[in-house]
């Protein structure tokens, strides 16, 4: 099983930022993301100080890892009647509360206190219901969040948050269709979980593949992200191969082109829907805050033998862990380059199992059939081992689940310090390292 997560991430990366060699020593492989540091090309000319060298790293990994706080706080400038933000700035749901497995009692006070019920759902193969409630007239989901939790004490309620995914296109240097090729385990009779923006199926790479559309009430919505995830788990072309090529997508999107896409009371319903499915391997590249109704849906999935495989974010070194990646039972994936170091904007920590390629990867991207772009990030990490594994796990079963794991993570090569470490776990797979150890 992964290992147990911690909460020590942020303390750990600051004291691997404070040693300034460090630093020094990052800044080489960021051609693209962090400012240069020009090398003196006289004598004459001195080289700039250690500690400037430091701040320089320092403020191009802010800028890098910053994007999602970004994109946070443009959707909700640009989305004001739809979204708002919760006291730590993640972005909710405006003026909606979550409650999980609420009682009868409980709904009847929140609807004395002018809650209004928006809707409830109940997954029978979870055992878990989620009631969506709306504050009162003028009331924040922060304050309606309080003022349930005062109602009902013994309750657990939350915000809804939202989730964003976890990688970017990336300027092209040079990489080539072979790029994408790792070592595949084949996709016939494979079944594969995508939780993500809509797929594209008309693509080159993804015609070959079955695909189960779930969200949108039925409608297709491609978007760029969704479509590159599945092209690197099960996509396949003439010299295109994801790590589980032609297998059968059961993809859901959670965004479906609104404001409020990614939201959590979705996300939940997606790992229900694939619940009911059977779909034992379930690749997840979004990521945001912790929260009570994604925890539920995560550790009763875990618990009943499914494989979530999850990439672990991009908000760089220092930042606390992202969700789902980070609960314990998930499989959290970081990435790496061509030359097997860790991305830069990688997040770190103890709930880290394995890295694989993330970056200098063409993936299929654009609507046109044909189109593919280089992509970055640890989105495009966790797609490449969930397909590694869905050929050893075609049914929800906890003991095959862990013995999967240990499969994988004794069939990884080692990288960083010896053993395990908090930034590249385990190690790595696929790119020449054992997809899986004899079981």
């Amino acid at each position: 099983m992964p290992r147990q997560k911690s909460r020590n991430v942020a303390q750990v990366c600051a004291r691997i930022f404070a040693r300034a060699a460090l630093a020094v020593a990052i800044i080489a492989p960021a051609e693209a993301q962090l400012p240069q540091v020009q090398l003196p090309q006289t004598p004459s000319v001195q080289l700039p100080p250690l500690p400037d060298a430091t701040r320089a790293a320092e403020a191009g990994l802010r800028e890098v890892a910053g994007l999602r706080a970004l994109r946070a706080q443009q959707l909700v400038r640009q989305h004001r009647g739809e979204l708002d933000r919760d006291p730590r700035g993640e972005p909710v749901v405006r003026a909606q509360v979550i409650g999980i497995d609420m009682t009868d009692v409980a709904l009847a006070r929140a609807s004395r206190a002018e809650f209004k019920l928006l809707r409830t759902e109940e997954w029978r193969d979870l055992g878990v219901k989620v009631t969506v409630l709306q504050t009162p007239e003028g009331m924040s989901a922060s304050r309606g969040l309080k003022k349930l939790r005062k109602l009902d004490a013994q309750g657990t309620y939350d915000f809804n948050h939202l989730y964003l995914d976890s990688g970017t296109l990336a300027a092209s240097r040079g990489a080539s269709p072979a790029d994408v090729e790792i070592p595949g385990a084949g996709g016939a009779g494979v079944r594969v979980g995508l939780i993500d923006g809509g797929v594209d199926p008309a693509h080159v790479a993804l015609r070959t593949n079955v695909i189960h559309a779930s969200g949108c009430a039925n409608a297709v919505v491609p978007s760029v992200h969704g479509t590159a995830v599945a092209s690197l788990l099960a996509g396949s072309s003439d010299n295109f191969r994801g790590a589980a090529p032609r297998a059968e997508l059961f993809a859901v999107d959670v965004y479906c082109g609104l404001a409020t896409g990614g939201a959590v009371d979705r996300v939940a319903a997606a790992f229900a829907w694939l619940a009911s499915e059977r779909v034992a391997v379930i690749n997840v590249s979004l990521v945001g805050p912790r929260n009570a109704l994604l925890e539920r849906v995560v550790a009763s999935l875990v618990g009943r033998g499914y494989l979530i495989v999850a990439a672990v974010g991009n908000d760089g070194p220092a930042a606390p862990p992202l969700y789902p990646a980070a609960y314990e039972g998930v499989l959290a994936v970081t990435a790496v380059d061509q030359k097997h170091r860790v991305l830069l904007e990688a997040c770190r920590g103890r709930h880290v199992d394995v890295a694989a390629r993330g970056a200098d990867l063409l993936a299929a991207t654009r609507g046109q059939p044909a189109e593919v772009d280089v992509v970055r990030g640890t989105s495009f990490s966790s797609p490449r081992v969930a397909g590694l594994l869905a050929a050893r796990l075609r049914e929800p079963d906890p003991a095959a689940r862990d013995r999967a794991i240990t499969a994988l993570l004794a069939g990884a090569e080692d990288l960083g310090a010896r053993g395990r470490d908090d930034i590249y776990g385990a190690g790595l797979v696929g790119d020449g390292a054992s997809p899986l150890a004899a079981q």
